[in-house]
């Protein structure tokens, strides 16, 4: 059955709502010391205010070794009423010490797989896609490694790729991997954080590949992007590719969170969603935010 697999199980495409197709309730890093997200109470007052203004559900996706608390998942989605899906896969090497990561050489498409098909660690929660990484402008041997492993589980379970692009770039790098040479069906591919990359020219070439492209809102505020986003949605639901487009929040601090005076999950239907609608009309925008990570995000497990 094709089914977006949640961490509560496995639900039907259409049953996902208001989608923040990008987020994090938990995430942390030794390259980002004082901004984990570990509060349990915090994530729970997220993902309520997201529900009331009409949310749905929620992709996190914080990889292995990044504090994604999976056995925490299932009992803040029941409270909440918010479908969350968990991911399996691996960031940067940055993100981890050399004997993760030594540990790990070898290893990665195996646990992909077991996280997808059996659960991650002893929670019994499955994960529902793999993320992985790319670098600035380019792909390091730690990326290829990464990403040739998450191929390998893709081909042996169906599950998508969503892939951090640094500061919106190597889109085409990304694809010349993992879809011409490691064979993934470009639709089975999210490439996130393009909006943080604003030319014009590789989000219509990544569209055409018929990947999804995940304009994950709101950047940073020294990215100065956010304002071009509107003309970038409008000039991709023109030419036709409305329906390969995701949104998606981006919480990585905790002084993001919309609980603590940021703009966190609910900014993406309170402010975006009608600044969108001006651009390219509200049908459009919501068939963006509850069809297409229903397509994304769907897979014929094996």
């Amino acid at each position: 059955m094709t089914a977006v697999r949640t961490v509560l199980g496995d639900v039907p495409p259409g049953h996902l709502g208001m989608c923040d197709a990008h987020d994090h309730l938990f995430l942390g890093s030794p390259r980002l010391p004082g901004e984990e997200l570990r509060s349990r109470s915090a994530a729970r007052a997220e993902l309520a205010a997201f529900r009331e203004r009409g949310g749905g559900s929620v992709v996190q996706w914080t990889p292995y070794g990044m504090g994604r608390r999976a056995a925490d998942l299932p009992a803040l989605s029941r409270e909440t009423g918010v479908h969350v899906v968990a991911a399996t896969g691996l960031h940067q090497a940055v993100h981890y010490d050399e004997e993760t990561l030594t540990r790990l050489r070898g290893r990665l498409a195996p646990l992909f797989v077991s996280e997808l098909t059996e659960g991650i660690g002893t929670s019994g929660v499955r994960a529902g896609f793999i993320k992985v990484a790319g670098g600035f402008h380019a792909l390091d041997e730690h990326a290829r490694h990464t990403m040739s492993a998450a191929a390998e589980a893709h081909h042996a379970t169906g599950a998508i790729i969503a892939v951090h692009l640094e500061l919106g770039t190597g889109a085409p790098d990304v694809l010349e991997l993992l879809c011409r040479r490691l064979a993934v069906p470009p639709h089975r591919v999210v490439l996130g954080h393009l909006n943080r990359f604003p030319d014009p020219v590789v989000h219509r070439q990544a569209a055409e590949s018929g990947c999804y492209l995940a304009f994950d809102c709101p950047s940073r505020a020294h990215h100065a992007t956010d304002w071009r986003m509107p003309d970038a949605v409008r000039a991709l639901v023109e030419a036709g590719f409305g329906g390969r487009l995701l949104l998606g929040g981006d919480t990585t601090n905790a002084a993001a969170r919309s609980v603590d005076g940021g703009p966190g999950m609910t900014y993406l239907l309170d402010r975006l969603r009608p600044r969108l609608a001006r651009a390219v009309g509200a049908e459009a925008v919501d068939r963006i935010l509850t069809e297409n990570p229903g397509r994304a995000f769907a897979v014929d497990w094996r």
